[in-house]
C-alpha cells in the first residue's frame, strides 16, 4: 500500500469536475461554470447523440456507452471482481445509434455508474502501484472521451474561457 491519500483526493476532485461540472471557485480541467459530462449529455436528443461525425468515427452515443462500460468495469473491480481480463471493449462500441428511450436509459445507466464510482473513490480497496494507476487512468480516459464528444457536437461544449485581465 502506498500513502496515496493526497493523490486520491485530487483524482476525486478531477472526476467530480469532469462529470458534475466545474465550480466557480476552482476549475482544474474545464472552464469555470462548465456543466461537465452528465449535464452536457442531457442537452442532446437521441438524433444528435446518434449522429456520426462527417469524417467518420464513433457517435456520441457510442462514446457515452464506452465510458459507461469502463466505469462499470471499475465498479465491478471495486466490489472485488476481476473484470478486466474478460472485458469486451469492442462490445462497448456496439451502440452507434439510439432511440429516444435508449438514449434516456443510456444516460441513466451512465449516471448510475458515475455515482457508484464517485462513492468508490472515497475509499479505494487497494492503492498499490497497478490499482492506483488504473484509478488515475480512469479519469484520464473519461477526460479524453468528453473531449472527443465535444469535438463531434458543439452543443456539448462548455463556456469559453474567461478573458485574461
Amino acid at each position: 500500500m502506498t500513502d496515496a491519500v493526497p493523490l486520491l483526493t485530487s483524482v476525486r476532485a478531477l472526476f467530480d469536475e469532469l462529470t458534475q461540472g466545474a465550480s466557480g471557485d476552482a476549475a482544474w480541467v474545464l472552464n469555470p461554470q462548465d456543466a461537465g459530462l452528465l449535464a452536457s449529455l442531457d442537452r442532446l436528443d437521441a438524433q444528435q447523440a446518434s449522429a456520426t461525425p462527417a469524417n467518420g468515427g464513433a457517435s456520441i452515443a457510442a462514446h457515452a456507452d464506452h465510458v459507461r462500460y469502463g466505469l462499470e468495469l471499475l465498479n465491478r473491480w471495486q466490489r472485488g471482481e476481476e473484470p478486466f481480463e474478460s472485458a469486451d471493449w469492442t462490445q462497448s462500441w456496439s451502440r452507434p445509434a439510439v432511440t429516444t428511450d435508449e438514449w434516456s436509459a443510456l444516460r441513466a445507466s451512465l449516471r448510475h455508474e458515475v455515482e457508484t464510482w464517485r462513492l468508490a473513490l472515497q475509499s479505494p480497496r487497494d492503492t498499490s502501484n497497478v490499482p492506483l494507476t488504473g484509478i488515475v487512468a480512469g479519469v484520464v480516459h473519461l477526460a479524453y472521451h468528453l473531449g472527443a464528444m465535444r469535438q463531434i457536437d458543439r452543443a456539448l461544449r462548455g463556456p469559453a474561457a474567461p478573458p485574461r485581465t
